[in-house]
């Protein structure tokens, strides 16, 4: 199997054209047909921490989330960012690098959906649904909790979901939670849909300070940081490898958040 057959079966499952329009998922480094894939290491960012591991287990594909070039570079030296120095390691050791973004974000049974089915919600659609080049896809999704719960039992079982060392919450709107509204990663964008809906509670990733002030009496902020919404976008990419490239093998690198809570 070849780079470019994993490549396909990414964007069959995730269609780049459904990525937004300041984005730059897919292929970022590499040979896409010329050389078969030892391996796939699966990352939320691509650092060096994960270029060496990719090397250490004889790897030469790595597949992320975050784009590891979203900014043209205009050099690339072993004494410049650390995105330039991990674009001459994969180059001098022959790995490719593919990154599904919001095109994986906004794809049926996505990012956010996995996110859903980590909090056990059913009757989940996408929040804000689109049509983009013929494709279905959508921004966020809500769906329903099993039981109704008290607005600080759910905000337990988020943290205790996410592995979130804490929360940053809007006032309680003094009601139980049973519709939930989410999308992973900077999401505020969604805010005045999740309140169109209906829904008890929105999570994200990320907020703006005033913006919390926009959900007092209508619906309670859950922000529980960006990594921790996402991280299980890797588990993801591993479950679509695994039914759309039987035999290719995977593995999720160690996991790095950049943000420390003390």
């Amino acid at each position: 199997m070849d780079i470019q057959q994993v490549l396909a079966a990414l964007e069959t499952f995730a269609p780049l054209p459904l990525q937004e329009g300041f984005d730059n998922a897919g292929l970022q480094i590499g040979l896409t047909g010329e050389q078969d894939v030892t391996g796939a290491l699966l990352c939320l960012d691509v650092t060096l921490d994960v270029v060496d591991e990719a090397i250490r287990n004889g790897f030469n594909l790595i597949v992320s989330h975050h784009p590891l070039l979203f900014h043209g570079l205009k050099r690339i030296s072993n004494d410049g960012s650390s995105i330039e120095r991990i674009v001459i390691k994969a180059i001098q050791n022959n790995i490719a690098i593919v990154s599904m973004h919001t095109n994986l974000d906004n794809a049926v049974g996505g990012v956010n959906y996995k996110m859903a089915q980590k909090l056990g919600l059913t009757d989940v659609g996408f929040l804000q649904p689109f049509t983009r080049a013929g494709l279905e896809g959508g921004s966020g999704v809500v769906g329903l909790l099993p039981e109704a719960m008290t607005d600080s039992e759910f905000v337990d079982s988020v943290k205790t979901v996410f592995n979130a060392p804490a929360a940053m919450c809007s006032q309680s709107c003094g009601r139980s939670v049973r519709k939930v509204a989410l999308c992973g990663g900077a999401g505020s964008f969604l805010l005045g849909e999740a309140k169109a809906k209906g829904a008890d509670v929105f999570i994200t990733g990320e907020m703006h300070y005033h913006e919390y002030f926009e959900a007092l009496g209508d619906i309670q902020i859950v922000v529980l940081g960006h990594y921790e919404t996402e991280q299980y976008t890797s588990e993801l990419l591993q479950e679509i490898l695994a039914k759309s490239c039987p035999g290719l093998k995977t593995k999720i690198a160690q996991s790095t958040n950049p943000i420390y809570i003390v």
